[in-house]
C-alpha cells in the first residue's frame, strides 16, 4: 500500500496570527451559522474540507448579502460575540491589527 502525506490544518487556535486570517473568519462564520459547532477549531482537516466549508459559509451568507448588518438579530448578536471574542483572544496572545512595513 502506498502512503501519501496529507497536509492538514492545525486548527484556528493554532494559527500563526491567532485565527485572524481568512480561514479563521470562515471557521468563525461557520459557528455563527451553525455549520460547525461553536468552538470546533477544524484541526486535522484538509484543503478539500476547507473548500467545502468555505462553500457552505458562502451559501449561508448569500441571503444576507454577505453583510453582518443584514443578519437577523439572533445571528447578528452571535456574529458580534464570536468575532469580538476572537479579536480579544488574539490581542491577548500578542496579535496586533496594526499593519507592518511589509503589509
Amino acid at each position: 500500500m502506498i502512503q501519501t502525506r496529507t497536509n492538514t490544518y492545525a486548527g484556528v487556535d493554532n494559527e500563526e496570527n491567532h485565527g485572524m486570517t481568512l480561514t479563521g473568519r470562515i471557521i468563525r462564520d461557520a459557528w455563527v451559522f451553525g455549520i460547525l459547532p461553536e468552538g470546533n477549531n477544524f484541526a486535522g482537516k484538509t484543503a478539500g474540507d476547507l473548500q467545502q466549508l468555505f462553500e457552505q459559509v458562502h451559501q449561508a451568507w448569500e441571503p444576507h448579502g454577505h453583510l453582518p448588518s443584514r443578519l437577523p438579530a439572533e445571528l447578528a448578536e452571535r456574529h458580534a460575540r464570536i468575532h469580538a471574542q476572537a479579536v480579544d483572544s488574539a490581542k491577548a496572545a500578542g496579535w496586533s491589527a496594526e499593519l507592518g512595513d511589509d503589509d
